[in-house]
């Protein structure tokens, strides 16, 4: 090739570098026009409010990895506790989603005839003599621990509804052993508290009562006496421990549950939060509506005040109600 003919080369290439350029700079002043951020400012100011407004003291949001524009948001993923979750924030950082619902994969349920998510009264759920009320969590998951305080605040407030009320665990079994969302701590945790709600269940609800305010096991079952050996027994017994498990997790497939908490009255799927939310009023409110006849001791008013996420050693954080969960 020529002289002439390697600087025609040089002068086209040139030019397309050249309108790249001017094109990302007008697609960078087109958004800024639109009050679009930074992604990752994005991110980080996300961060910032999660923290100030939706975690309770001792809890502490982190942002992991790049924030990446999805569907026409911003997606990122953090960090709270060794869990990990996405969440969602608008390009321009006014709006921002604790979590998102993948619209496509969900539409073939919608399509089928699946039931609709809507407000719900106490009138339209499920009735029964004898009402149980099914919360499904995980044991390191902040949201479940959020509702274990709350169903524990019940319990102590109306200490009759306990029978109305059974704390289940989502996980799997595989080779043997149970499996959790969150890893092998939060496995083992979740079998132990199986095996102190099957086998101890004096004892369940103080230690759970002690574990939700800082995660410490073995102070928090010395505390509340309970029987270790046997403890341990029921743990490494597949026709105990493991056995009990599976009994969760069979239910947790029969209704189909996914996230941490889920909330299961008499056989159906509701949601606290068409009774005010994550607060003990609003969950024994709910659980009362599942009475055929409601007992007198469903008119006593519990806290209004949503309940901390995480291990908190208060009951409320004083934070604002947030839906979000724990995923599978």
């Amino acid at each position: 090739m020529d002289f002439k003919g390697k600087n025609l080369i040089i002068l086209v290439l040139s030019f397309f570098c050249l309108v790249l350029i001017g094109y990302l700079i007008y697609s960078n002043s087109q958004e800024t026009k639109k009050g679009f951020i930074p992604a990752q400012e994005a991110g980080e100011l996300a961060i910032g409010y999660i923290n100030k407004n939706l975690l309770s003291e001792g809890s502490q949001a982190n942002l992991t990895g790049e924030v990446e524009e999805e569907g026409g948001v911003y997606k990122f993923q953090i960090e709270i506790g060794g869990q990990k979750y996405f969440s969602y924030i608008t390009k321009d950082g006014k709006i921002l989603f604790a979590q998102g619902i993948n619209l496509e994969e969900t539409a073939a349920t919608s399509q089928g005839g699946g039931e609709q998510a809507s407000p719900k009264s106490c009138e339209d759920l499920p009735k029964n003599d004898k009402p149980v009320l099914e919360a499904f969590v995980v044991s390191y998951c902040p949201f479940g621990t959020q509702m274990q305080r709350i169903l524990n605040e019940i319990v102590k407030e109306i200490p009759s509804l306990a029978q109305d009320i059974k704390i289940s665990y989502i996980g799997e079994i595989k080779d043997g052993k149970v499996q959790a969302m969150h890893g092998e701590e939060e496995a083992e945790e979740n079998l132990r508290q199986i095996c102190l709600r099957e086998e101890q269940k004096d004892k369940f609800y103080s230690y759970l009562s002690c574990f939700i305010k800082e995660g410490k096991t073995e102070g928090c079952l010395g505390e509340v006496g309970a029987d270790k050996e046997g403890l341990s027994q029921c743990m490494t017994d597949s026709s105990r421990g493991i056995a009990y498990a599976q009994e969760d997790f069979e239910a947790q497939n029969t209704y189909r549950v996914t996230g941490s908490p889920t909330l299961i009255l008499n056989e159906e799927a509701v949601s606290e939060f068409d009774f005010g939310g994550r607060t003990a009023q609003a969950v024994k409110t709910l659980l009362c509506c599942g009475f055929t006849s409601e007992p007198e001791l469903c008119g006593k008013t519990l806290s209004e005040e949503q309940a901390a996420t995480g291990f908190s050693k208060t009951y409320s954080s004083g934070n604002p109600s947030s839906d979000a969960s724990c995923g599978q």
